[in-house]
């Protein structure tokens, strides 16, 4: 179902229109009213008369993480507070998180949002939706929720967490959708099979995933387990929240960005420069409509890239490819570049290994070196006679040496560990594990 035909389904000459036009007055708005836009145009010798083309955006200068922090809570704010409506926020290293606000208007455009890509992915009017997204201060759970509505769907709001009423609920209410971070929704599916049931027989149809990396192979997984379609949705909370762009179900090939909302660009993240279509790079995205929080050309951090061809499913918004992983999880191995989302490529084509993993990186000396803790299913447990010697165990382990060798072009000290060791997660995934020296000592 395509909700908004006479969006979605623009001709690129009258989207670009409509992009400039929302454009110029984003620009003149973040200048007229946020002093920090108003110093860093200044800086750049540009003036919200300097874009008069699309192309015009890249005279702009960049926004990033650190100076929603460093104007920590409000200092970005382009509207006055008695016309916000909410407040969300994300984590901070720091102790602060980085503050993001929303006026009516916001809102009701981000529902619109979520409601498009609700429907991008397959769900209609009077299906029951799954929220199992974490509500709060985290935009995952309140996006999904106020698009369901908007579609005029039957929303279940309950939260992350509790992975057996999780499955009572999905059993009672029997949902067509369920929403949720990929590693927890594999996770409520583990505990059906625990509990002696199939996951692929419940109501569901379709899965709407977010919030981390995820690969195809964990895809396919979901997709086998659930008997459903994954579709991948994007969003983080500087630019709008979830939404942002979606997989459709019908070619599940890259998502299609709201791009009447939202120019998007892939950036070299060492020399600023805009990369080709088809490479990767940081995703980069300047907000067209937001009132209370709009964002010029706001580095994500995350590595993925854009593509144009027509889709088969009508829509002519440019698509994006799945994150391929973030530019502060990205690994260095011995001068090769290694995302979280390949290793789980390679763990995922070893049938005995359990989709959950991390990455443990562990000083030593001068260095740091890479140990890769991963578990194995039931199955190869009881058949190896829960021996670390046996045959089975270490063929398996030399099996992931060798697929990770060939696919990442690296090598890693494998550990492996019996069934329900690794920690699971009711929200994101944690894959990478820092440990700092002093933890070593101990």
């Amino acid at each position: 179902m395509i909700l908004r035909p006479d969006l979605e389904c623009m001709e690129q000459e009258q989207k670009e229109k409509l992009q400039l036009e929302r454009l110029q007055q984003t620009v003149k708005r973040v200048f007229e009213n946020v002093p920090f836009y108003q110093d860093a145009f200044q800086q750049k010798g540009v003036h919200p008369n300097t874009v008069q083309a699309l192309d015009d955006l890249q005279k702009l200068p960049f926004t990033k993480k650190q100076d929603l922090r460093d104007h920590y809570p409000f200092g970005l704010f382009a509207a006055e507070r008695d016309k916000l409506v909410r407040l969300h926020a994300s984590s901070g290293t720091s102790g602060k998180p980085t503050v993001v606000g929303y006026t009516a208007i916001d809102i009701d455009h981000w529902s619109e949002m979520v409601a498009r890509s609700i429907a991008i992915a397959g769900g209609e009017p009077g299906n029951v939706l799954h929220n199992a997204y974490g509500y709060g201060l985290f935009t995952g759970g309140l996006g999904l929720h106020y698009g369901s509505e908007k579609l005029g769907m039957i929303t279940v709001p309950v939260s992350g967490g509790n992975t057996e009423r999780q499955i009572l609920l999905i059993e009672d209410f029997k949902p067509q959708v369920i929403c949720g971070t990929p590693s927890y929704v594999l996770t409520i599916a583990e505990k059906m099979e625990e509990q002696g049931k199939d996951p692929a027989e419940t109501s569901l149809k379709y899965g709407i995933f977010g919030a981390e990396p995820w690969s195809e192979e964990m895809r396919t997984t979901l997709e086998e387990k659930l008997g459903i379609k994954a579709m991948d949705i994007y969003g983080l909370s500087e630019v709008m929240g979830p939404g942002v762009a979606m997989e459709c179900h019908e070619a599940q090939d890259g998502l299609h960005i709201m791009d009447d909302h939202f120019i998007a660009e892939i950036i070299d993240p060492e020399t600023l420069m805009p990369v080709p279509d088809g490479e990767y790079g940081e995703l980069v995205f300047t907000s067209l409509t937001k009132e209370a929080f709009p964002v010029i050309r706001y580095r994500t951090g995350d590595i993925a890239s854009l593509k144009r061809e027509p889709c088969k499913c009508g829509r002519t918004s440019i698509r994006m490819s799945r994150v391929k992983g973030r530019i502060d999880d990205m690994l260095i191995i011995r001068g090769v570049n290694v995302f979280p989302s390949e290793i789980e490529n390679c763990l995922l084509q070893a049938d005995g290994i359990v989709p959950h993993y991390q990455l443990h990186i562990i000083p030593d000396g001068l260095r740091e070196k890479v140990e890769l803790h991963v578990e194995i299913t039931e199955e190869v447990y009881q058949s190896s006679e829960k021996d670390i010697t046996h045959p089975d165990f270490l063929h398996l382990k030399e099996k992931i040496i060798r697929l990770i060798k060939n696919n990442c072009l690296v090598s890693m000290e494998i550990k492996m560990f019996p069934p329900h060791s690794i920690p699971r997660s009711e929200g994101k995934a944690v894959r990478v594990v820092r440990h700092k020296k002093e933890e070593m000592e101990v």
